[in-house]
């Protein structure tokens, strides 16, 4: 009998488990009613006197055990679970990570923002929903002025003197309000329009504008910083000026740039001309100066504005300007490569 129980010690030390299940049962062979510990207490009577000091002690010891056993499994698996539920299964193989992009129209808006920032410009923003005063009357729209006719805009029906910006150039009055001269800032942005939506239109877009304004500014000055930027951001190096209006600058001019012949597609974006619009500009008109508290007599400055869709759209051969908002991702994937 005693030989038994030391054998029974043996397999309680070498026994292992990995579920609780496996604990359980174990506990119920060894240390239940119906166990082998209270069969072993049971049989004590039995043994002879001169072995129960010695036996009373062995079975003690594989009591012991057995119980000790018992916790320290399930301290083992409460453990592991715990370690589970913060890293999850650590055996499990790693599942690649999706890689997102930037929006096209991000990536162009930072570029550009990049190409004039190496030129001292520096970024202003403001309110998309604006007052009658800064998006018309200080840029020399005053009412019932037929240039207003222009720009369809979205009112706030309670309050037509509140509407839905239609340009940047209301980030440039508010500019211009609260610091002198010499200026020389951008001013990117959501704008909108009451258009119809189609392939090349769309009610809401995008627009970056130009403001420079310091003693002795020129036209010269502001042909030069337009070739540069379409040097930097198309890589070409041949521009035109024609002679356009905006109201809030004189004289005015819509900015071409040679874009080329030598594919079939350059045949189609510029209906064979070669040529390809890309922005407005002009000399800020004096009367926006002094509506911004700045002198016309001693300060003059010019100013640019360009659509983002439309530089994207160049850029990346885009047909259709309302897969910029379709948020379709095939679409969108194709930028992972473009930071």
């Amino acid at each position: 009998m005693l030989d038994k129980v030391k054998e029974l010690i043996g397999d309680v030390s070498a026994f292992n488990a990995t579920t609780k299940d496996e604990i359980e049962a174990f506990r119920i062979k060894f240390l239940s009613k119906k166990g082998i510990l209270n069969d072993l207490f049971a049989e004590f009577k039995n043994v002879a006197p001169a072995e129960r000091k010695e036996f009373g002690q062995v079975l003690n010891t594989l009591k012991n055990a057995a119980q000790d056993k018992v916790n320290q499994l399930k301290d083992a698996l409460e453990n592991a679970s715990e370690q589970k539920g913060i890293y999850g299964d650590l055996t499990r193989p790693e599942e690649p990570i999706e890689l997102g992009s930037r929006h096209p129209i991000s990536i162009v808006r930072n570029k550009i923002i990049d190409v004039f920032s190496r030129i001292g410009f520096t970024v202003s923003e403001g309110p998309e929903i604006e007052d009658d005063w800064h998006n018309f009357t200080a840029l020399n729209l005053p009412e019932y002025h037929p240039a207003r006719d222009m720009q369809d805009t979205f009112f706030i029906e309670t309050n037509p003197d509140i509407l839905l910006r239609t340009h940047t150039s209301s980030v440039q009055v508010r500019y211009m309000e609260n610091h002198k001269p010499p200026i020389r800032t951008i001013s990117p942005g959501r704008v909108f329009r009451n258009e119809d939506i189609s392939a090349r239109a769309h009610c809401i877009f995008h627009q970056v504008e130009g403001l420079y304004i310091d003693t002795d500014v020129s036209f010269a000055d502001l042909k030069q910083t337009l070739l540069y930027f379409t040097k930097e951001m198309f890589g070409k190096s041949k521009i035109r000026l024609r002679p356009s209006y905006f109201p809030f600058t004189e004289p005015s001019a819509e900015v071409d740039i040679y874009w080329g012949l030598e594919t079939e597609t350059d045949y189609k974006i510029t209906k064979g001309t070669g040529w390809l619009e890309i922005m407005g500009c002009g000399m800020v008109d004096p009367n926006v100066l002094k509506n911004a508290n700045i002198d016309p007599e001693i300060y003059s400055g010019y100013a640019f504005g360009m659509g983002i869709e439309r530089i994207a759209m160049l850029l990346y051969q885009i047909p259709d300007i309302r897969m910029f908002y379709e948020n379709d991702v095939r679409f969108l994937e194709q930028f992972k490569s473009v930071i």
